[in-house]
C-alpha cells in the first residue's frame, strides 16, 4: 500500500500539487481500508485517509502507511491542512466524480486560493497503477473465481423446464453469499430461449422449455475484487443450428484465448474473435467487445476492444468473451476471466465450456 502512495506522490512534480481520491474503489486500493465516505489526500511530502466518525476507530486500528483523521466537519479540517502543506493545485479524479462532489470541492478550495483539477491526469496516474495487478489482488480475484464456480456448478441442478429465470438469478446470489462471497460482481444475467439473444438480458418471469438455451453472466466479489464468467447451456435437447453457433463462438473465443500474451495489443486479441465469427458469416451479429479488465471494478482498464492498441503485459487481468446473438433466436456467449503472464495466460475459470445439455 505504501509503494501505492509513493507513485502518487510521484505524479506530483510541481511544488504545491496535491492529489484527493474520492472515488470509494481507489480510496480502498490505496488505503486497504473500506468505506463508504472519506478522502484521501495525498502532498509531496504527506498522506492522509480522512474519514467520519463511522469509520474512524476502524481506521485507526487498520491502516498504518497513512495518518488518518476523523472529522465532524470537512472544511474545518481539510483547509489547515492544505495551508499547511502551502498546496496550490490539487489534482482530482475526473471518472466517477459528481457534479455536485466537484462544485464542492471547487468552492472549498477556492477560500484556500487552490486551484482544482479535474483532468483525467490522476485518473491515468490510478489507472495504469490499477491494471498490473499484485499477487495478493490476484489471490482475491481467483477466489471470487472459485465461488462463482461453485454456485455454478450447484445451480446446474436447478435448471429444468418450469423454472423461472429469476428463481436462478435469486438462487446463485444465495449460493455464493453461502460460499463467502460478499455479494454479487453485477446484477446477475440468467437468460432463457429468446431471451439470450440480449447481451444484458435482464432475468424475469420467462420460463425454461426444453430446447432453450440458459445463459448465465454471473461473478463473486471477494473482499472487494469481482470474477466474471459466462456459461451457455442447453436444455433437453439442440438444434443444428443451435450447435453451431455454440461451436462457431467456442472456436472464436479458444483462438482468442491462445492469441493472448504479453505484447500482443487488445485489439489483436479482439481481432481474432471477430475474424472467426466474420468468416461464417456473423459479423453483424458480435456487437460488443471481446472483454475488458476485471478487479475492484467489474470492467476497468484494459478494454479489449478492436480499436485499442493497448500492448498487453504480464499481471493484467482481462476476460474473453465473444458471442453470437440471432433476434428473436437465441444467443450465446462464452466467457473465462484470465491472467496475462510472462509466457501466456493462466485461466482463473476451470469449469468445462464444451456443449452442455441438460
Amino acid at each position: 500500500m505504501e509503494e501505492r502512495i509513493k507513485k502518487i506522490r510521484a505524479a506530483l512534480t510541481e511544488a504545491g500539487e496535491a492529489a484527493i481520491i474520492l472515488s470509494d474503489n481507489n480510496r480502498l486500493y490505496l488505503s486497504g481500508f473500506k468505506s463508504s465516505a472519506g478522502i484521501i489526500l495525498v502532498t509531496r511530502t504527506s498522506a492522509y485517509l480522512i474519514v467520519d466518525f463511522r469509520y474512524g476507530e476502524a481506521a485507526k486500528k487498520s491502516v498504518e502507511h497513512l495518518d488518518v483523521i476523523v472529522y465532524d466537519n470537512l472544511s474545518r479540517t481539510l483547509t489547515p491542512l492544505i495551508k499547511k502543506h502551502r498546496v496550490k493545485k490539487v489534482y482530482f479524479e475526473n471518472d466517477g466524480v459528481t457534479l455536485k462532489q466537484a462544485d464542492r470541492f471547487k468552492k472549498l478550495l477556492k477560500e484556500s486560493d487552490v486551484k482544482a483539477s479535474f483532468t483525467t491526469y490522476l485518473d491515468n496516474v490510478i489507472n495504469n497503477m490499477r491494471i498490473i495487478k499484485s499477487k495478493d489482488e490476484i489471490k482475491k480475484i481467483e477466489k471470487a473465481q472459485r465461488i462463482t464456480e461453485e454456485a455454478y456448478l450447484e445451480v446446474l441442478n436447478y435448471l429444468k423446464p418450469g423454472v423461472k429465470e429469476r428463481d436462478i438469478a435469486l438462487e446463485l446470489e444465495y449460493l455464493m453469499r453461502k460460499k463467502g462471497a460478499g455479494g454479487i460482481s453485477f446484477d446477475l444475467i440468467t437468460i432463457t430461449g429468446k431471451n439470450t439473444s440480449r447481451p444484458h438480458g435482464v432475468p424475469g418471469d420467462n420460463k425454461i422449455k426444453s430446447g432453450d438455451f440458459f445463459t448465465m453472466d454471473i461473478g463473486a466479489l471477494f473482499d472487494g475484487y469481482h470474477s466474471d464468467m459466462t456459461r451457455t447451456v442447453a436444455i433437453g435437447q439442440v438444434s443444428e443450428l443451435q450447435e453451431k453457433i455454440y461451436n462457431i463462438v467456442l472456436s472464436a473465443q479458444l483462438a482468442a484465448l491462445k492469441s493472448i500474451k504479453p505484447g500482443v495489443t487488445c485489439g489483436f486479441v479482439d481481432k481474432t474473435a471477430r475474424d472467426i465469427i466474420d468468416s461464417e458469416g456473423y459479423a453483424d451479429a458480435f456487437g460488443h467487445s471481446t472483454g475488458h479488465g476485471v478487479g475492484l471494478d467489474i470492467h476497468e482498464s484494459p478494454t479489449v476492444t478492436v480499436n485499442n492498441s493497448r500492448i498487453l503485459s504480464a499481471g493484467m487481468v482481462i476476460t474473453c468473451e465473444p458471442g453470437i446473438y440471432l433476434p428473436d433466436k437465441f444467443g450465446v456467449r462464452i466467457e473465462d476471466m484470465v491472467l496475462v503472464t510472462e509466457k501466456g495466460i493462466k485461466n482463473f475459470t476451470k469449469v468445462p465450456k464444451e456443449l452442455l445439455i441438460l
